[in-house]
This record gives structure tokens, C-alpha cells and sequence, in this order.
């Protein structure tokens, strides 16, 4: 559980600013959606709501270094709550149905975590930052459905791979 939430935070550093929007477009999705598919529905959450908690405690573990509460209750914090239960979700569907283990049933998978997170957040920014409905979704959905189909295919094609490399089928 630890491990997913370092993983987490380390993905966070690579983090680009969307012109416009208080949330940039980060690793921390693909952190998300590969850690709950290894690691199953339960330790998959547990991880992902350390990685929450130990952010707002103060460890430098949000995008760009940030941390604290105030980072969680702001524009951002829809999308790091979302997290929680896109990991519960990716991580029952990867251990119940397998479907991280091939790749076309796994990239599917992969973006509708991506979609999750930014269900929650989008309406989240509506709220927080506060926007209108047809501003969040073209500041805080819209410019993150190409990185989130890219980590999706990544998490997709690389799921499958590992799975493989680690259980190798016998001869």
C-alpha cells in the first residue's frame, strides 16, 4: 500500500500545466489505474488513500511538490479524491474479471479509471473553483482525455506484458 501511494507521488512530478485550468495534467493517473489493477480492489484503495492523506499531512507528494489540506479542498482535490474509489473500481474489475490481463479488455479498463477521476473532479471544480458546467468541462475534462486515452494505452499494453513476465506460462 505504501508502495502504490510512493509510486503515486512519484508520477506526480511529471506534471504539465493546461493553460487556463488550475489542474495540471499529471502521472498521477497512470499511478492509479497500475497500482489498484496489481494490487486488487482493497490494497489498491488502501494506497491510493494513503497516497491522499499523506499529501495533506504535508509531504510534498501533490503535482509540481504541493501538499496540505488546502491542496485536497481546492480545485485539485476532486481529482485526488477520485483516486480512492477509481482504484476500488479498476482494481475489483482486474481481480474479479481479469481484464488486466490482456490488452484489449485492459486499455478499455484503463480509460474508464481515467473517466472516473474526472467525473468526480469535474463537478468538484464546478463547485470549488467555482465555474459553470460548460467552463469545468472545457478546463478540467476536456484537455485531459488525450493523456488520459495515452496513460490508458500505456497502463493497457504494459498491464498484460507484466502480468506475463511475471507468471510465465509453462511450456
Amino acid at each position: 500500500m505504501l508502495g502504490a501511494a510512493l509510486f503515486t507521488a512519484l508520477l506526480a512530478r511529471v506534471a504539465i500545466a493546461v493553460p487556463g485550468s488550475p489542474v495540471p495534467i499529471t502521472g498521477q493517473t497512470l499511478a492509479v489505474v497500475l497500482t489498484a489493477a496489481a494490487l486488487g480492489p482493497v490494497r489498491g484503495t488502501a494506497g491510493q488513500l494513503t497516497y491522499v492523506l499523506l499529501g495533506a499531512v504535508g509531504l510534498p507528494f501533490y503535482s509540481k511538490g504541493a501538499s496540505g489540506w488546502a491542496q485536497v479542498l481546492g480545485p485539485t482535490g476532486g481529482y485526488l479524491v477520485g483516486f480512492i474509489p477509481a482504484a476500488f473500481l479498476m482494481g475489483l474489475a482486474a481481480a474479479r474479471h481479469g481484464f488486466d490481463r490482456v490488452a484489449w479488455k485492459a486499455v478499455p479498463l484503463f480509460l474508464a479509471g481515467q473517466l472516473v477521476i474526472l467525473a468526480i473532479g469535474v463537478p468538484w471544480l464546478c463547485v470549488v473553483a467555482p465555474l459553470d458546467l460548460a467552463t469545468a468541462l472545457h478546463k478540467g475534462f476536456l484537455p485531459f482525455l488525450p493523456g488520459g486515452l495515452l496513460k490508458a494505452t500505456i497502463a493497457g499494453l504494459g498491464m498484460p506484458l507484466a502480468w506475463r513476465l511475471i507468471r510465465p506460462r509453462e511450456p
